[in-house]
């Protein structure tokens, strides 16, 4: 029988200590992949579709990567970029001011992210001590709490459920964990649920900051991914700047999830804390990035004409889900469709049980080949997602129509 190595007593606690990589549960992505790879051997030649990408399906836009070219090949861009130049900063004030109803300072409140994740895995060493408390909403991403337990912090979590829009219930939470509370993070629109905030809201979440003296993260992933109006950025809410930051991202706005480049705006002194710690953790994204982003921040009108085709989708998806059987409702904006998963199923072959979101979407795949994500966290839901695999609209309404097709035969029990 062999023995651990001395390095198995070496891992940090936060990582597993000295039970690391010996019962570490599947991920639920995990088992996603397992399952697909599976049911493409058990049925060759039988087309998987594929609703729970969470990427763009599509490559940037022309006219970005003939930026990127242009710049990659000028000598002053091959060095570091530390904390950038002033090309993407201004772009970002320019894009928050006539995009978003933002005024900031370019060159005091904005400063660039290799990606939101980054940003959100640095700014937890800004703020949180041990004991601190992050509070969180679930279902969400969760870099931000990982990367605060990492310092020995911990994290409140606040279900987003459909009765409330999905938005938290801020005043839910009790004294003693608001006593001990330093950050708040939240995203809208909203990743899984594709719930939009309102104005309303965001007061409340500025009121609040300032009460229990918080600070405001707000991950705006999807910005401008609307399908009607304009898009609702914290910082044009009166009162943001003072309580907190707002993360911006090219990757689902303007198909360049590889290209890991974004900013984070808002509070001056949130900013700078951000890039001091940033200067001791990377050594900024390669410029001829940053500047091909800072064109597509300049170029609004590429977001609008991806959203565009994510709503066509969109409105496809939910008429043929509600034909199915689910209580579908087309979401403000995102590519997320976020539906209740049902209890169980009629079908061919006898009655079958989903005791959860996640029992459902491996069934999904395994007989239907039908991909999708589980969610259990707050209430059983099934997130689907428009960036599917197809080549224009014709060929989005026939992945559409085949997904009706193959659930067809079933009766879906809620």
């Amino acid at each position: 029988m062999s023995q651990d190595s001395y390095i198995q007593n070496l891992f940090a606690e936060r990582i597993g200590g000295k039970q690391y990589g010996k019962n570490t549960p599947i991920y639920k992505f995990q088992k996603i992949k397992n399952a697909k790879a599976a049911a493409r051997i058990a049925h060759p030649g039988v087309e998987l579709l594929d609703l729970g990408v969470g990427e763009p399906d599509e490559m940037a836009f022309p006219d970005v990567v003939r930026t990127l070219s242009e710049a990659a090949a000028k000598p002053e861009n091959r060095g570091y970029a530390d904390n950038g130049d002033g090309v993407l900063k201004q772009a970002a004030a320019r894009y928050l001011k006539n995009v978003c109803n933002a005024e900031v300072d370019a060159e005091t409140e904005v400063l660039h992210s290799i990606g939101s994740k980054a940003a959100l895995s640095i700014l937890p060493a800004c703020f949180i001590n041990p004991g601190d408390i992050a509070l969180m909403t679930t279902p969400g991403y969760p870099v931000f709490g990982t990367h605060a337990r990492y310092y020995g912090g911990l994290v409140y979590n606040l279900p987003l459920t459909e009765d409330r829009g999905f938005l938290p219930n801020l005043d839910s939470i009790p004294s003693d964990i608001l006593a001990k509370a330093k950050t708040l993070v939240i995203n809208y629109p909203n990743n899984p649920t594709g719930a939009s905030a309102t104005r309303e809201f965001f007061e409340q979440v500025i009121a609040f900051a300032k009460k229990n003296n918080i600070i405001v993260i707000h991950d705006f992933a999807y910005a401008a991914l609307v399908f009607e109006g304009a898009p609702l950025s914290f910082l044009s809410i009166p009162g943001a700047k003072e309580v907190g930051v707002e993360l911006h991202s090219a990757s689902k706005n303007f198909n360049m999830t590889g290209w890991r480049c974004g900013f984070v705006a808002g509070n001056p002194q949130i900013v700078k804390a951000y890039g001091d710690v940033k200067d001791n953790t990377d050594s900024g994204q390669f410029l001829a990035v940053q500047h091909a982003t800072a064109y597509a921040f300049d170029h609004p009108e590429i977001t609008r004409q991806i959203a565009t085709k994510y709503s066509r989708r969109m409105d496809l998806l939910v008429e043929a889900l509600n034909s199915i059987g689910f209580h579908a409702r087309k979401p403000r904006g995102s590519f997320f469709l976020y539906v209740k998963a049902p209890k169980a199923a009629e079908t061919p072959q006898g009655r079958r049980e989903f005791p959860n979101a996640e029992e459902f979407s491996q069934w999904l795949i395994t007989d239907k080949l039908i991909s999708t994500v589980p969610w259990d966290d707050a209430g059983s839901y099934v997130r689907w997602s428009v960036t599917f695999s197809s080549q224009g609209a014709e060929d989005e309404a026939r992945v559409i129509s085949e997904i009706r097709r193959r659930l067809s035969d079933v009766k879906l029990l809620w």
